[in-house]
């Protein structure tokens, strides 16, 4: 008996990497899931369903039962279309993963419109499409029953969107805009039912430049690699169980066998003019606020782990 037994399952972009862990994994803890993924380059351009079958056959192989699907997350009707397909195929939806996405990495001075264009399309209409479509299914649903349905979705942000990085302002604020979209989704469907977290992933995946033949996919690994995208799984497979229904509005971030919980906006310290009287002094307003910024700021995440280009937070 797996944790997902008799649950149903959408993961988008599970074509490769980190989102095919996730259908494999998912599948392989019981549940019934739709493979979707566009199948079209790092880059979002061009489209090929066998992507999306390719997993689909390997999660078969082992027993599992799944469907493909080749819908454009970015698109109204079509990603109604895979909501409605789940329903259709296996009579209900429990667990949504949004993980599809590209990138289009250009420095700010020499960014194209289209360049943020499509990085926003695909990420963030990418979650928030799906996400209506699914959400509008759960509120119908909790109202024929009278009750919650304890439906889960996941989003996926990057340590990007988390800290960001150099030459990714699309994808930084894509990334970082989904993080809120999830606690914001949290609180909307809350008397619903469901529960909305978050995951900044990691793993060698075609998405990152600089893992090169490293590139893996995360169903050939049969002992542990910390670069394995597959790693980031587990955590989602949780996410989607019974076992999280107290979890929601949550964003963590997963790098081999460590996941960070992150506190978002977390208010951090605060001045206050003396006396409490008046207005600041532009000056004495700015010392203010360098003392508690210097004071704060901390060399180094994680122990000392520095976020530079060697770092493993460089991209999720």
């Amino acid at each position: 008996m797996g944790i997902l037994d008799g649950k149903v399952a959408v993961v988008t972009g599970a074509g490769h990497g980190v989102g095919r862990g996730h259908a494999v994994q998912l599948a392989e803890a019981g549940a019934k899931v739709v493979v979707n993924d566009l199948g079209g380059s790092t880059r979002g351009e061009g489209q090929d369903e066998s992507v999306a079958q390719a997993v689909v056959d390997v999660i078969k192989a082992r027993g599992g039962e799944a469907i493909a699907d080749a819908n454009d997350v970015s698109s109204w009707t079509g990603s109604k279309a895979m909501i409605d397909k789940a329903i259709d195929s296996f009579g209900s939806l429990d667990i949504l993963v949004n993980n599809a996405g590209i990138l289009r990495d250009k420095m700010i001075f020499n960014m194209e419109e289209s360049d943020w264009d499509a990085v926003i399309a695909v990420h963030l209409k990418g979650h928030f499409a799906p996400t209506r479509h699914a959400c509008a299914y759960w509120r119908d649903k909790s109202k024929e029953i009278g009750g919650p349905v304890n439906a889960s979705i996941i989003h996926t942000s990057s340590s990007v969107g988390l800290l960001g990085n150099v030459g990714q302002t699309n994808y930084s604020a894509a990334k970082g805009g989904i993080a809120m979209f999830t606690i914001a989704v949290g609180q909307d469907m809350a008397r619903y039912g469901v529960r909305s977290n978050c995951v900044a992933p990691s793993g060698s995946t075609r998405l990152l430049p600089s893992a090169g033949d490293k590139v893996v996919e995360p169903d050939e690994y049969t002992e542990y690699d910390p670069r394995d995208p597959g790693n980031v799984a587990p955590l989602i497979v949780w996410l989607g169980s019974d076992l999280s229904s107290q979890i929601s509005g949550q964003v963590f971030l997963s790098i081999a066998s460590t996941v960070t919980h992150f506190e978002p906006w977390k208010a951090a310290s605060h001045v206050t003019v003396p006396g409490n009287d008046r207005r600041w002094d532009p000056a004495e307003l700015g010392q203010a606020l360098e003392e508690i910024v210097f004071k704060t700021k901390h060399p180094g995440l994680y122990g000392g782990m520095q976020y530079g280009a060697d770092s493993p937070l460089r991209r999720g």
